[in-house]
């Protein structure tokens, strides 16, 4: 009689700019577990974080983003002005200097990346080659960073602009549980702000009677500067001003949030067709997909969000 095989564990990281900053704390929270992947891909900043895990360096590159202040992330725009406002030389190059440049085929772990085909569309799948050219590509935000060209003449930008969250790639590597680790689930909080109280019926404001038979609420004294007498119109301005009109957003920050949508949208379509066993969604919407420089609450983060995950994973595995 064969023997069971253990069910392969694969990890899909998903994209999300700064927000991959919390795949390091699931990581962290997974091996504190004793839940090692044996299959490790990602999408944009989910194939950076993976290749760092693939490589061996987690906990070395968690130091280096912890670290990081914004003079440090501005160090890292190399500005262009075609094809994307980054070259993403200075960054790649830092990576190969400082942690890791191999084949993809000779990793520690089976690792892959997801980029899109500029021209066709395509979803396109990294599995071979420098893991830091593979990176390079995936995280090639559109409008952000340059496309990167291939020998062959074709040009591969994000991933996430067609798999955000690459579960199909994770389960065509092997993986017999797949692990989705999404940053977008609540990206639309940070753009939501609370309804104006209105009053309630029977309510009154100064000087109003809330009922047939009850007393108006008294008029306060006027407050230094505050219109005297019954000018009461000039008075309900001063007690209520009009809400002052916010600055509007800058046009990165539109071309980045529009993105994120789009890219939520994206997951929530792939995951309802091929969803992962589990799903880890830290809860983000507090962090701008460019606050690189606030790593330790992205980790933390992380962490909380793939502890709460254990025990539907261990339901799996056991």
């Amino acid at each position: 009689m064969l023997a069971r095989r253990a069910p392969r564990l694969g990890l899909a990281l998903g994209s999300g700019s700064a927000r991959g900053w919390a795949h390091i704390g699931v990581l962290q929270a997974l091996d504190q577990a004793g839940l090692r992947p044996d299959i490790i891909c990602g999408s944009s900043i989910g194939a950076l974080v993976g290749a760092a895990y693939a490589a061996g360096e987690l906990e070395r590159f968690a130091g280096w983003t912890q670290s990081l202040g914004l003079r440090q992330v501005w160090s890292f725009m190399d500005f262009k002005l075609s094809g994307g406002m980054l070259k993403g030389e200075k960054l790649i190059a830092f990576w190969r200097r400082n942690f890791a440049d191999f084949h993809i085929q000779d990793a520690p772990m089976p690792f892959g990346a997801v980029a899109t085909d500029l021209h066709s569309g395509a979803e396109v799948w990294l599995r071979e080659g420098s893991i830091a050219d593979a990176v390079r590509a995936s995280i090639a935000l559109p409008g952000l960073f340059t496309p990167v060209a291939l020998e062959d003449g074709r040009l591969l930008v994000d991933g996430g602009v067609v798999n955000p969250v690459p579960t199909s790639l994770a389960r065509a590597m092997g993986a017999d549980i797949v692990i989705g680790v999404d940053l977008n689930t609540d990206i639309l909080l940070r753009h939501l702000q609370p309804l104006e109280r209105q009053p309630q019926p029977g309510q009154a404001g100064p000087g109003e009677a809330t009922a047939p038979g009850e007393q108006p609420t008294p008029l306060q004294p006027p407050a230094p500067g505050e219109p005297e007498g019954g000018d009461w119109i000039n008075r309900w301005k001063f007690w209520n001003p009009e809400p002052r009109t916010p600055a509007p957003p800058s046009m990165l920050d539109i071309v980045m949030t529009s993105v994120a949508i789009m890219q939520m949208r994206i997951t929530r379509s792939r995951m309802a067709g091929d969803p992962p066993e589990v799903v880890i969604a830290p809860n983000l919407a507090q962090l701008g997909l460019l606050d690189f420089h606030r790593a330790s609450e992205a980790i933390e983060e992380g962490r909380r969000a793939a502890m709460a995950a254990l025990p539907q994973l261990q339901r799996y595995l056991s």
